[in-house]
């Protein structure tokens, strides 16, 4: 996991319902360094994202995804 503060810019889809303007666009957002990759993947593959965090290794992150559904990353155990 990445600490807090290490991003990546992505190209993300903003649905509807959390956009300003009432309208879906595509903006790029600052993710997490470490999932990022996981979240373009996502969103190439067309699985949309409400929102992402790695848990920066004190806690287990997630992905929402805009079907309901939360992708749980487990926190690595020593």
């Amino acid at each position: 996991m990445c600490d807090w503060g290490q991003y990546k810019e992505v190209l993300v889809k903003i649905p509807a319902d959390l956009s300003c303007t009432g309208k879906t666009y595509w903006r790029k957002k600052k993710i997490d360094k470490c999932i990022a990759p996981i979240i373009k993947a996502l969103q190439e593959g067309g699985i949309d994202t409400r929102g992402a965090c790695c848990g920066h290794g004190k806690v287990d992150g997630s992905i929402l995804l805009q079907d309901g559904r939360t992708l749980v990353i487990k926190k690595e155990t020593k």
